[in-house]
């Protein structure tokens, strides 16, 4: 441990500082499921280029098969990242945003984000078009939950 971290976890305990925790992961306030829109469409566009990506002939040189593979390998790099960013992203939502009082404005909440969050880990395991589909318009259903709420916070 370097010198300078001694010395602060030292001056630290001797003025009594403790760290603080937030409760949730955006203490100031600012939720918005735009980030896990542009995720889940993130992942749908990765199915769709994997999906539509030519293969090249078993006679091709090595080379063509080289960048095939580079450039499956990199889509499904960002398909995966990016449905773990949707999933991140809805689980702070249902965690940190909505409450209790919600489920009276949206009995199927729990259900709604419960299947979303297991779309986003199908979405990471495979290339379906139709399962990505189904997570973008999740997210467009979770998207208007919220926009609901937000609009009720204001009355």
């Amino acid at each position: 441990m370097a010198l300078a971290q001694r010395l602060t976890r030292l001056i630290d305990r001797l003025f009594g500082i403790e760290p603080v925790y937030a409760h949730c992961d955006v203490p100031c306030g600012i939720y918005d499921p735009h980030g896990a829109a542009i995720a889940a469409k993130t992942v749908h566009t990765m199915n769709k280029k994997v999906t539509d990506l030519p293969v090249p002939a078993a006679t091709a040189p090595a080379h063509d098969h080289l960048e095939y593979r580079n450039t499956v390998v990199r889509m499904t790099t960002t398909k995966e990242e990016h449905a773990r960013i949707c999933k991140q992203e809805l689980l702070i939502l249902w965690t940190d945003y909505f409450k209790p009082e919600h489920l009276a404005m949206f009995p199927d909440l729990h259900e709604t984000f419960w299947k979303a969050a297991k779309l986003c880990s199908y979405n990471k395991q495979h290339v379906d078009l139709a399962k990505s589909q189904e997570l973008m318009d999740a997210v467009a259903k979770i998207s208007e939950m919220f926009g609901k709420a937000e609009a009720a916070k204001k009355k």
